[in-house]
């Protein structure tokens, strides 16, 4: 996220800025077979550095990754940690394949905290160079805990093994700035700035909850530092929080083999294999090396599952205006945009030369990562605005003060209706007029969460705590509140509409981290394609898929090139869903880094050990019960006459045929309440079915077999279940 004319700090006021508060060596320790098994925990309290040695047990049971996030959490924190605790951690490890660079999207971490809007522990996966960097450093994970009592900066140089917390209270905090800043800071030459990768966040993640992290990586073709982003939950928030400013690693001299894998041959001959397959189908597929994600616009509008003025709709006629066509032209063709060495789907497209037209850097050109189709559709769509260069602005003031793209859209579509139902009104909102469609009022309140002042500031703190405000203060209607604010568990919604895909509603309700769609993405397969008609047919799908993607957070791998790219022959497979070639390829190189036999059932179950102690951990903390896999009603149908008449044909052709109710003579408040009643008898039996799968209670706990069954009874998460059993 390049900026062309940002003024800076003189690198020579910045270095006399700092004070230096610890220096600590560490000996250096090559990675063998994709393992460092050592930890880096960082306490900020005490300015203490301390190297932990990973035990065997936690190794074989959680493989890395998300899995040594939760395990390090889960034994630093008590039931009463709240997020902005001292002893809540912060926890980014990337995993045993993570850093490779012969086989497509092996450069992700994983970032593990308790949520300030959940209250539960929340992962975020990002790409960018830092966890890589920091993972040759030798180190399978970075563990970060309490407060320091001035803003600092934790500079890991693994050149000289050596780490450093600096006390720095002067530098710019917005991320476009500061990342430049440090990887100037922290490089000898223009090459050197690969050898660097820069943590942030920004201004509005101090004052909100929806905080998030900017990864950096140096972008040499392009002359300018870039962001990846760990988006959900308020990781960024927490972050800030702890004062701390900045993240900085540095390792030089990378080389392809510093995984120390078991077989270097096997990994790239299966690199080479995926390499082809992008090379001659990506383009006739999805064309992820052209447009990347801003693909799925166009496909979601077409099947009615683009959310549209806060789901209320899934299509619009100008949704193809934030689609394909549009960022064919507006992203820079022809170079390579991997967020990691040798990941040549190259998703991760920018804009570049953008002029801004609001706020603190208007009429500064700047180079933006993205938009994905998340941003899209949750800041463009579902706030009804169709402008494309409004939602890339949108998407950098987001991204430079350290926002949630996702819970920023859906949260201003909350407001939009709520604002449209006077509910709230301008005197409430400072003079905003948060009608849908006014990108000049979204921006603003954007602008408001980074100055800390405002209705930004109630809006900043999610759509859980507005409801009860709303509730509360200016006397909403808590039913209709609780039906159109669209999150669970506290975190706010992915952006696909699911009222018509009961497989995708139980998806988003069980997530473990509240309605992502990381997790799974059945909405097409059940949907669209009807694969599956049963509830267990639905169960067996709740249950795979969400294991199956779980194995990507716990190792360091992207999702993309599993199902983004497909084998010419895929549809001839038996499960062409599941992409069996791809998961093969999964298996084989797994095997071929770690030297482990593997196949697919340890996959699994590995994922399947993570996956429980998550869902143990949820309970933990006072939540997880069935209660908690509530959704809010427009996930599963219409809400409003509005709604309704406006799929009208639809919804009484399934009252007839699936509910048995004859919508003839009915008003349309009549047919709604109809609906609904069908609808949710249909949610509460597929939980039923998705539990039982699962091996857990109906009340959706984990029962002590299945702890038993996946080697995690340990007497600590026992005795958590047992309260509940």
């Amino acid at each position: 996220m390049s900026c062309a004319n940002c003024e800076k700090m003189n690198l020579e006021e910045f270095r006399n800025a700092r004070v230096l508060l610890t220096e600590y060596s560490f000996a250096p320790q090559e990675v063998k077979r994709g393992y460092a098994d050592r930890i880096m925990h960082v306490d900020l309290s005490s300015n203490k550095v301390t190297v932990k040695p990973v035990s065997e047990d936690m190794k074989n049971k959680f493989t890395g990754g998300r899995g040594y996030g939760m395990k390090c959490l889960w034994d630093a924190v008590t039931p009463e940690t709240r997020w902005n605790d001292p002893e809540n951690e912060i926890i980014i490890a990337p995993g045993p394949i993570a850093g490779i660079t012969q086989y497509p999207g092996a450069g992700k971490s994983y970032v593990v905290t308790i949520s300030p809007l959940t209250d539960i522990p929340v992962d975020s996966n990002v790409g960018g160079y830092f966890g890589p960097l920091f993972k040759f450093c030798g180190f399978d994970a970075l563990e970060i805990q309490g407060k320091a009592k001035n803003d600092v900066i934790v500079v890991i140089d693994g050149d000289n093994n050596k780490v450093t917390i600096e006390e720095a209270p002067k530098e710019e905090i917005n991320s476009h700035i500061l990342a430049e800043l440090l990887t100037d800071m922290y490089s000898d030459s223009e090459e050197d700035k690969l050898n660097v990768s820069v943590v942030s966040a920004g201004k509005a993640a101090e004052n909100t909850r929806i905080g998030i992290l900017n990864f950096s990586l140096y972008d040499l073709r392009r002359k300018g530092v870039r962001l990846k982003q760990a988006g959900r939950g308020g990781i960024g928030t927490v972050f800030r929080d702890k004062r701390i400013k900045a993240l900085v690693v540095k390792k030089s001299n990378l080389k392809g083999d510093w995984n120390n894998p078991a077989d270097l041959n096997k990994i790239t001959e299966l690199g080479i294999k995926l390499h082809k397959e992008i090379h001659d189908l990506d383009d006739a597929q999805n064309q992820m090396r052209k447009v990347g994600t801003t693909q799925l616009v166009d496909a979601m509008n077409a099947h009615d599952l683009l959310p549209t003025n806060n789901f209320k709709f899934g299509s619009h006629p100008e949704g193809p205006n934030l689609g394909r066509e549009f960022f064919m032209k507006r992203f820079t063709q022809g170079i390579p945009d991997g967020c990691w060495y040798g990941c040549t789907l190259a998703c991760a497209h920018t804009a570049e030369g953008f002029e801004l037209k609001t706020g603190p850097y208007k009429g500064q050109k700047v180079m933006i990562d993205g938009p994905e189709y998340e941003t899209l559709a949750g800041c463009g769509s579902n706030c009804g605005i169709f402008d494309p260069d409004i939602v890339l602005e949108c998407n950098f003031y987001c991204d430079t003060y350290g926002v949630d793209t996702i819970s920023f859209g859906t949260l201003c579509a909350f407001v939009m209706e709520c604002y449209e139902n006077g509910i709230i009104n301008k005197e409430i909102t400072g003079g905003l007029e948060l009608n849908f469609g006014n990108w000049e009022a979204q921006l603003e309140l954007l602008h408001q969460m980074a100055r800390g002042e405002g209705f930004g500031m109630v809006a900043g703190q999610g759509i859980h705590r507005m409801k009860k405000l709303f509730v509360e203060k200016y006397g909403a209607d808590p039913s209709f509140l609780k039906d159109i604010g669209m999150e669970a568990k506290g975190l706010e919604y992915s952006e696909y509409v699911s009222k018509e895909s009961l497989a995708q509603q139980g998806g988003y309700g069980t997530a473990n981290k509240g309605p992502q769609h990381d997790e799974n993405w059945l909405i097409f397969l059940d949907m669209v394609r009807n694969l599956m008609p049963t509830f267990e047919d639905k169960a067996e799908a709740l249950h795979y898929f969400p294991l199956f993607r779980t194995w990507f957070s716990i190792v360091g791998l992207c999702k993309l090139p599993w199902n983004d790219i497909e084998p010419a022959d895929n549809v001839q497979k038996s499960e062409p869903a599941k992409v069996p070639e791809h998961v093969q390829n999964y298996v084989e190189l797994f095997q071929a880094v770690t030297g482990k036999p593997f196949s697919v059932q340890e996959l699994l179950l590995q994922s399947e050990r993570v996956y429980n102690l998550q869902k143990v951990f949820s309970l933990k903390m006072g939540k997880g019960t069935r209660a908690y896999d509530a959704v809010p009603y427009r996930s599963v149908g219409p809400v409003t006459v509005e709604e309704y008449e406006s799929r009208q044909e639809r919804y009484d052709k399934q009252l007839e045929e699936k509910a048995g109710v004859n919508p003839a003579g009915m008003s349309t408040e009549e047919k709604i309440k109809e609906l609904r009643k069908y609808r949710e008898g249909q949610y509460e039996k597929l939980l039923d079915a998705v539990y039982k799968r699962r091996g857990w209670t109906s009340n959706a706990i984990p029962t002590i077999e299945k702890l038993e069954e996946l080697g995690i009874a340990y007497p600590d998460v026992v005795e958590v279940v047992k309260k509940f059993l």
